[in-house]
């Protein structure tokens, strides 16, 4: 049945997408890379949308299994080589334009593009003030899982760690990774981010942890550590004793598995005053610069088509994938509001920026610091001590910027 809503939801773009069709047509090859689990999904939608335009309906598309990380280190290590539309995450933006490997958006469908899909989306598409890519999901971000049993107030941090101490069970967050890490330091208002120009260059950071802010949020992080339920982690499948759990989506069917019917979820609780943020994340998908022009037409039209509220509900909607849209339309759709999961990550999207560019030195600093955490090293720390530790972090994650 959700095949066959697959199939009637792509074919109800006909009408929508027949002005955004390249007259002249194509009947050459295009190759494209996706996701495993969705390589079934999309060739069902691509034989819609050819059936949707005559001009393309003699084109060959080859869909090949090949993850948005793999994608992305193919298309980097041979651009000629690689796929014509590919999946990536946003964090590659950069690396892929300065590689040559994305072609600017098809002008003609930037504001249809910018209107449907949500701002941190379009944002994660763009460089500059350029759209690089066309937004697919709004999915990749992190939030609480937990024991409705166990945890009486999923909003309060301390109320969370005393009903798993009390109930003997453990609450997991993975705090010596800097993509979970900053959900303290974000959220307590201190400021990590870094610009890198067409080149792909770190030209500039914007950081201020050694700060009142930076301080709060590692305080906090030193006293979540030092509970008897905490256990640094953000697997699932791995946990034991499970309290409550700071994951994603892609953990949903194993959190359902272990909690059953006291599954719930919800956006980041607060401490110490202050709601936890962190990164979001979205897939989108890259179209490559071609030579051929009409070429170019076909690949932009198909991505567009792909990439459609329709055709995100669509893979929402199909029980092996169940994609997390970026279509705002498809977001309210009645289905998506009904996963527990996606309500608590689109809850939690407020108070999250997107992941940009950061550099590969950044996470190992950041796992360094939360590695000092995990073994009490600041436990008995002053806020002088502290504020040295973070003044330290600073200046190494500033010393990553190209001069």
């Amino acid at each position: 049945m959700k095949k066959i809503l697959s199939l009637v939801l792509a074919l109800a773009m006909v009408l929508s997408l027949c002005s955004f069709a390249s007259a002249e047509g194509f009947d050459g090859e295009i190759k494209i890379w996706v996701a495993e689990n969705t390589v079934e999904f999309t060739k069902a939608q691509v034989e819609a949308f050819k059936a949707a335009h005559p001009e393309y309906a003699k084109m060959t598309v080859i869909v090949d299994p090949v993850g948005e990380g793999d994608a992305a280190s193919n298309m980097l290590t041979d651009v000629e080589a690689g796929a014509d539309i590919f999946g990536f995450a946003q964090d590659q933006l950069a690396r892929l334009v300065a590689a040559g490997a994305l072609e600017l958006m098809n002008p003609d469908y930037i504001e249809t593009v910018k209107a449907a899909n949500d701002a941190g989306s379009v944002a994660a598409v763009t460089m500059g003030d350029e759209l690089y890519a066309y937004p697919m999901t709004s999915d990749n971000g992190y939030f609480l899982y937990y024991d409705k049993s166990v945890v009486t107030d999923p909003t309060d941090l301390d109320k969370i760690l005393a009903d798993c101490e009390a109930a003997g069970k453990n609450f997991y967050m993975e705090i010596n990774s800097g993509w979970y890490q900053t959900a303290f330091f974000f959220g307590a208002g201190a400021t990590l981010t870094y610009e890198a120009d067409t080149a792909g260059q770190i030209i500039s950071m914007d950081c201020d942890y050694a700060s009142e802010n930076g301080l709060k949020a590692l305080k906090s992080m030193i006293k979540v550590a030092q509970s008897p339920a905490f256990v640094n982690g953000s697997s699932a499948s791995n946990a034991t004793n499970l309290g409550a759990i700071v994951d994603g989506t892609w953990d949903q069917a194993a959190v359902k598995s272990i909690l059953g019917e006291n599954y719930a979820a919800a956006k980041l609780p607060m401490v110490d005053g202050y709601q936890l943020g962190g990164f979001s994340g979205y897939k989108m998908l890259g179209v490559k610069p071609q030579t051929d022009e009409a070429k170019l037409a076909a690949c932009d039209a198909l991505a567009l088509f792909l990439t459609s509220g329709e055709v995100q509900l669509a893979r929402y909607m199909d029980e092996n994938i169940q994609w997390g849209p970026s279509n705002i339309e498809a977001q309210a759709n009645e289905a998506v509001k009904a996963n527990e999961a996606l309500t608590a990550l689109n809850a939690q999207q407020a108070f999250c920026i997107g992941q940009g560019q950061y550099p590969g030195d950044y996470w190992s600093l950041a796992t360094a610091l939360g590695d000092d955490i995990l073994a009490d090293k600041y436990d008995a720390y002053t806020d002088a001590q502290l504020m040295e530790v973070l003044t330290t972090f600073q200046a190494t994650a500033g010393s990553y910027v190209v001069k």
